[in-house]
């Protein structure tokens, strides 16, 4: 999903890589916490994300972070038990004095048969692909209203390091 924000690539990846902030963003995570000693996005971190979709119980994931590239990318790979691995991306690029953002994930490691049918008869997700589309447009979409915001409002100094 592609969206055009009027904010500074750095405003847009403040918001995108504090993944504390990610409930206030995804229709599908209730809160998120840096692990071992990690306060900020750098690649090896790790974060603890818990989820809740459809009709079934939540559940917590541990992603780590593979690149966190300051106003140019963040990216992170999760791997569930029966759910495969996901990598996750957000590419931030600017146009002007705006940003174009990008979220995108790739199967590397695809769900199995159990986790389609736990997913199907448990959550009641039928179309998880769809559901997943329809989450990353909401995503999205909130992280411009929030950056948005934030600049009209004066409130545009990321307060993000990273490391490659």
């Amino acid at each position: 999903m592609t969206v055009h924000i009027d904010a500074p690539p750095e405003v847009v990846y403040a918001l995108v890589a504090d993944v504390t902030r990610t409930p206030e963003f995804s229709p599908e995570i209730l809160r998120c916490t840096w692990l071992d000693g990690a306060t900020g996005p750098a690649v090896g971190a790790r974060f603890e994300a818990v989820n809740k979709a459809g009709r079934g119980p939540a559940w917590k994931n541990r992603p780590v972070v593979i690149a966190a590239q300051l106003g140019r990318e963040f990216t992170f790979s999760r791997t569930e038990k029966f759910s495969g691995t996901l990598v996750w991306r957000y590419l931030i690029e600017p146009e002007g004095a705006a940003t174009r953002l990008t979220e995108s994930y790739d199967v590397t490691q695809p769900i199995s048969r159990l986790g389609w049918f736990i997913i199907g008869r448990l959550y009641g997700d039928r179309d998880r692909r769809a559901s997943i589309r329809a989450g990353m447009q909401q995503t999205v979409e909130r992280i411009r209203e929030t950056a948005e915001r934030d600049i009209q409002s004066g409130r545009n100094s990321p307060d993000v390091t990273t490391t490659r």
